[in-house]
């Protein structure tokens, strides 16, 4: 496919759009997924507001374990609408180009809502950590401070990698073709319409990607051995499986995130391929998103609680 989205300046090209590529040449094949995707976005939308709105509402949850779940359930609302809706244009609409300042937008604020989830979940981990590991000395090593600086730090480190990543990519020279071979504007896929020899520019993105998705894990894995370690010991079979039940949760999240995140991005280049980087791409971004308020609220009684009382809080403000 021909697409004219590249202007002369100076003697050389520069592109100044990009056009996302088809789907499907197939009319209903990319309705289906419209519909699949609106409905699986509207439910994560719904899902993490109501989590976000319970812990809000309800004092009883006003711990720090909460505190980081609101934090999470806002991260996964700004990574699916930084990306979902103009993939849902794309797949109806002839309308499929977008500008080079509109894909370095949706680039680095896909990437800080991701890393700063990777960090996000690595504070929940030792959160986790502290209250099964140090139980006497949790109040004060987790307390409103340490919390407020955990998520600042998380955000902070996201926003940081955000913008270095994109001002990297972004300072290269694009001189066509200018189709996006997927779904919204990913680094290896931009990377890869970069004019000439890329392979160091690779090299460096693979190395960012490597600290700032293994270096949380590697935490997130370090806790979770010592809680491990803390609970084999327990006297009590009843306390065992409380301090495994508070971490179960976490424990899927990590895994759904992690698990699509490193085959996305730490798997070698030969091995990639459009369709199966679509595939995970649709996973890491709708389906973890919309699966894990279901996970937390399905494993937690608080959350459950919390929950039914607010939504019968909105039922008798509608009826009054």
């Amino acid at each position: 496919m021909n697409l004219n989205c590249s202007l002369w300046q100076e003697n050389s090209m520069s592109v100044k759009r990009f056009a996302f590529a088809k789907f499907s040449e197939a009319t209903e094949q990319c309705f289906l997924l419209f519909t699949l995707i609106l409905l699986m976005f509207l439910a994560s939308l719904t899902g993490n507001a109501l989590i976000a709105l319970a812990i809000w509402t309800n004092p009883v949850l006003h711990t720090p374990m909460y505190f980081f779940l609101a934090n999470l359930s806002l991260l996964e609302i700004g990574y699916t609408c930084s990306v979902i809706p103009k993939m849902l244009q794309s797949l109806v609409s002839e309308a499929r180009g977008i500008s080079r300042e509109g894909c370095a937008t949706q680039m680095f604020f896909f990437t800080l809502f991701a890393i700063s989830e990777c960090c996000l979940l690595a504070a929940m981990a030792y959160d986790r950590y502290m209250a099964i590991c140090s139980p006497l000395h949790y109040a004060t090593r987790m307390s409103r401070g340490v919390c407020a600086h955990l998520a600042i730090v998380s955000w902070g480190v996201g926003c940081m990698v955000g913008l270095g990543q994109t001002n990297y990519i972004f300072s290269l020279d694009f001189c066509g073709p200018c189709e996006i071979n997927h779904f919204f504007c990913d680094l290896p896929p931009i990377l890869a319409l970069a004019c000439g020899d890329t392979s160091h520019n690779e090299a460096a993105v693979f190395v960012v990607a490597v600290l700032c998705i293994s270096s949380p894990f590697v935490l997130i894995i370090a806790s979770y051995g010592r809680i491990l370690a803390a609970v084999l010991v327990m006297p009590s079979p009843e306390g065992r499986h409380k301090a495994l039940s508070t971490c179960s949760s976490h424990l899927l999240v990590v895994t759904l995130f992690y698990g699509s995140g490193s085959i996305t991005y730490l798997r070698p280049k030969a091995s990639h391929s459009p369709g199966m980087d679509k595939l995970l791409a649709l996973f890491y971004t709708v389906v973890t998103s919309m699966l894990n308020p279901i996970i937390y609220s399905l494993r937690n009684k608080e959350v459950k609680a919390a929950l039914h009382r607010t939504l019968g809080k909105k039922k008798v403000l509608t009826n009054g």
